[in-house]
């Protein structure tokens, strides 16, 4: 049986007193017998490099409906697990630096017919980063605005998306064009967001937000519930139909396109009287509003908290005593509903219950905000030549589809054009999936998975593969177990 020290043991170079040279990095830790290296994914226990983590595989099924294992035992030999049902990932599986070295694991398996092989590795990624979605009207800061952690510039605001603000943190000149300790912070911020912790951020020019994936995002310390169904020109047109006969004129609040109901296309094809309530801002199309505030935390996004700041006018020519007015932002958080007395101003009077049942209808039709993290990173050369000893022809492969890419199993988005870029949303990852090393850069996980002729054409390590069963095998106490997430496709061709 393989041990974890022996599989660790090309990762390393004895130097006397029982210190070991650790090469899985470009940092070269020197680690004394009973301590781990920077990193802490390393460690010398009697004079053997070993890692601190075990290799992830996961399982689609088992056999009989057994019960998954954290961990085999010493003299297990993978019966529990049909080794058709089993992909191999990176996590844990250890680095190819200094970049002449194959993979940690080349395996060789049948799927559906067809000879696959599995390349293996956790790749070093300095050019990496993660983008976050927020959704949220909220107004979290200008556009380019640094992003901050503990006081050091870990990001940017980049351009909102429809209903949603978005961060872009991380990228090669926040890890290594900066200072040592923006460098280390940056790391930091990308690790605690690839493994879902939360993260406070501040947005020079704008506010605080706790981002954690899968969780609301609070902002100024107050978490954000609904994500708005539509802007206000798309909430005046979903809705019109409900509202008429209930109200003379709706205005939903939006720090990017106010709808004005009577004057809006949606009005109009209802035959709604014209209100004479003109709303301030700049005048796209009828009905719709630009910059009618500031952008800020009250409604619709804007910095307003009394909805009738917007009002510019009143027509007396074209309004009247008596006419009902709703005010509702885009997310029906905020509402108020008015009705015009004989002097054309506007009273707040109690929302009758079948106006409350649309502003209802709208958080209905919202959904719930949360955060998203992506992680962006470009696999570079080195880790490429783990795979070929000509890694161009990898390249072309993987944007021709002919290998699959994955990272920890779970599926990503190429991007075209040139290289190897890949996105991965890290909620759809293996827990503990994601590493750091002091340099600073990120470690993640990273497979290719396509036909062995392909790979042996490619000028693939051939002598390297090994058949699943071997691997799982010689892995023995060194293997975490763990079932496919729910939402991840098979890896592996059907």
């Amino acid at each position: 049986m393989t041990t974890r020290a022996q599989r660790s043991e090309k990762f390393g170079a004895a130097e006397g007193d029982g210190i070991i040279r650790c090469d899985a990095c470009p940092v070269l830790c020197r680690i004394r017998p009973g301590r781990a290296g920077a990193c802490s994914r390393y460690a010398n226990q009697d004079g053997v490099l070993v890692r601190t983590d075990p290799a992830l595989a996961l399982a689609q099924a088992i056999k009989g409906n057994a019960p998954l294992v954290p961990f085999a035992q010493a003299d297990w030999d993978g019966a529990l697990i049909d080794p058709s049902r089993v992909f191999v990932t990176g996590v844990g599986a250890g680095t190819t630096y200094p970049d002449y070295k194959p993979a940690p694991f080349i395996v060789g398996a049948s799927h559906a017919g067809v000879d696959t092989v599995t390349v293996v590795t956790e790749g070093m990624f300095s050019y990496c980063g993660v983008k976050v979605k927020i959704d949220t009207d909220r107004h979290l800061g200008p556009e380019a605005a640094p992003v901050r952690v503990q006081g050091e510039q870990v990001g940017h605001v980049t351009t909102a998306e429809y209903g949603s603000q978005m961060l872009s943190i991380g990228g090669v000149r926040h890890l290594t064009g900066g200072s040592k300790k923006e460098g280390v912070v940056t790391c930091d911020t990308l690790l605690k967001l690839c493994e879902a912790a939360p993260v406070e951020m501040t947005i020079d020019g704008g506010h605080s937000v706790v981002v954690q994936a899968g969780a609301a995002p609070i902002v100024d310390g107050v978490a954000e519930t609904r994500m708005r169904v539509g802007c206000g020109s798309a909430a005046v047109g979903i809705f019109a139909q409900q509202w008429l006969g209930h109200v003379d004129e709706v205005i939903v609040v939006d720090d990017h396109i106010t709808g004005v109901l009577s004057e809006h296309q949606a009005g109009k094809v209802l035959h709604m009287r014209a209100a004479g309530i003109r709303v301030r801002g700049r005048r796209s199309t009828p009905g719709r509003y630009f910059q009618v505030a500031r952008p800020g935390l009250g409604w619709g996004g804007t910095d307003i908290t009394d909805p009738l700041e917007i009002i510019e006018r009143i027509d007396p020519a074209v309004a009247w005593p008596g006419l009902r007015l709703l005010m509702t932002s885009t997310t029906g958080d905020h509402a108020l509903y008015f009705v015009l007395n004989e002097a054309l101003r506007p009273v707040e009077t109690e929302i009758p219950e079948a106006v409350r049942r649309v502003v209802d209808r709208i958080g209905e039709n919202c959904e719930p905000s949360l955060c998203s993290v992506v992680f962006m990173a470009g696999a570079g050369g080195s880790l490429r030549a783990g795979v070929t000893e000509n890694p161009v022809l990898l390249t072309r492969a993987v944007a021709a589809g002919e290998v699959r890419v994955t990272m920890g199993g779970a599926p990503v988005y190429l991007w075209p054009g040139g290289g190897i870029t890949v996105m991965a949303d890290v909620l759809r990852m293996p827990r503990r999936a994601f590493g750091t090393v002091p340099t600073p850069a990120m470690v993640a996980p990273i497979e290719f998975t396509l036909p062995r002729d392909l790979y042996r054409r490619l000028g693939g390590h051939m002598d390297q593969v090994q058949p699943v069963e071997e691997v799982l095998r010689a892995l023995g106490e060194d293997l975490r177990v763990e079932t496919l997430h729910q939402g991840n496709p098979w890896p592996f061709p059907r």
